[in-house]
């Protein structure tokens, strides 16, 4: 919380290396869901994802970050100030061009994309980051030669149960599920869940109850339903559904790519970012999480949504916009789950926006 006014706090990740400011901290008003800069840091290149650890660090919340560089690297931010400071230093990921960081027993785990691999760090005493314990490779490729030449990893993240960590692989067209060892750090690889050749998935999110998954595909506009086993660590493909309607097309070259896919706190709705097509698709969710329906799409609010957030109350939605270089808000209606635009704040080369 900002103690001068009784805001809850907003973070956004952005691209230095296209005009971006770094990580950037915002106060949110709570009433309007309105962001204000409170300060800016570009100590650390290209810190295009963020994450945030409680429990550890000055202030007991300490915000990570990739630096997705050609020698990708993850950082610790003490957040008690308006402008976030670095605590230790830059820990190199040993991979390309991580995208994707979690936070996983108690360590941080970053997918790498331009390597295709994952990667673990320890998270010591003061929230700081030691040196890679364990990188794990993927292997593969897909049918897309321009994009799935080999192994892509874009995103990682724990399972509910948080037994599991699970990575999400662009380049070939999977889904792997590995287990943590609590004593070295290490991941092992437990299984693979193959998804339809050619769509490259590029991000998941699960259903609050735990049971079922949504896998976001890139390369095609859809989204795959998964069951998830926890006991037994076994997602398995349902069915797949388009995220836009009809024979809609995005950019100049008639494509459009999906950025990320969020999930209702009630488990009614699903909410999609779609690049190129520059909207938000809205989908209801069954009762049983596993029959998805596209309902309508709005605009994003600007050009290039690589990042969809939710706030903590579940009321508001909110784009980072890459290239119109932006972070549009937006209220949800509680009915339909159609957001409807409320401001937007200048965040050049905006990448991703979370909140404390």
């Amino acid at each position: 919380m900002d103690s001068r006014n009784g805001a809850g706090r907003a973070f956004i990740g952005s691209f230095t290396s296209a005009g971006g400011r770094g990580v950037t901290a915002a106060a949110v008003d709570q009433e309007t869901g309105a962001l204000t800069v409170l300060g800016a840091t570009d100590a650390v290149p290209d810190p295009s994802y963020l994450v945030l650890g409680r429990g550890r660090g000055p202030g007991g919340t300490v915000l990570y970050a990739v630096s997705e560089t050609e020698q990708g690297a993850a950082a610790a931010f003490d957040i008690t100030h308006d402008v976030p400071r670095p605590i230790g230093a830059a820990q190199p990921v040993d991979g390309d061009g991580p995208t994707h960081l979690a936070l996983a027993g108690g360590r941080l785990v970053t997918a790498n994309y331009g390597s295709g691999s994952v990667t673990v760090l320890p998270v010591l005493a003061d929230g700081s980051l030691g040196a890679a314990a364990g990188v794990l490779r993927h292997e593969g490729s897909g049918p897309d030669t321009g994009r799935q030449e080999g192994p892509h990893a874009h995103q990682v993240l724990p399972d509910p149960s948080g037994n599991w960590v699970l990575s999400v692989d662009l380049g070939t067209d999977s889904v792997r599920i590995c287990a943590l060892d609590p004593h070295t750090g290490v991941l092992r690889l437990h299984g693979e869940t193959a998804l339809r050749p050619g769509t490259g998935p590029r991000h998941l999110a699960f259903h609050p109850e735990g049971a079922h998954a949504y896998v976001l595909n890139e390369l095609e506009p859809t989204v795959t339903v998964c069951r998830w086993d926890a006991a037994a660590g076994v997602l398995e493909p349902l069915g797949e559904t388009s995220v836009l309607p009809g024979e809609a097309t995005g950019d100049s070259a008639g494509a459009s790519y999906p950025s990320e896919v969020v999930v209702a706190h009630d488990g009614r709705f699903l909410w999609v970012a779609n690049r190129g097509h520059d909207s938000i698709s809205v989908l209801g969710l069954d009762a049983t999480g596993e029959k998805v329906s596209l309902v309508t799409t709005v605009s994003c609010g600007g050009h290039w949504p690589r990042d969809l957030a939710l706030d903590p109350t579940g009321r508001r939605l909110y784009a980072a916009n890459e290239r119109s270089g932006n972070v549009a808000w937006f209220t949800v209606d509680p009915e339909t789950g159609i957001p409807g635009q409320e401001g937007s704040l200048e965040a050049p080369a905006a990448s991703c926006v979370i909140f404390a």
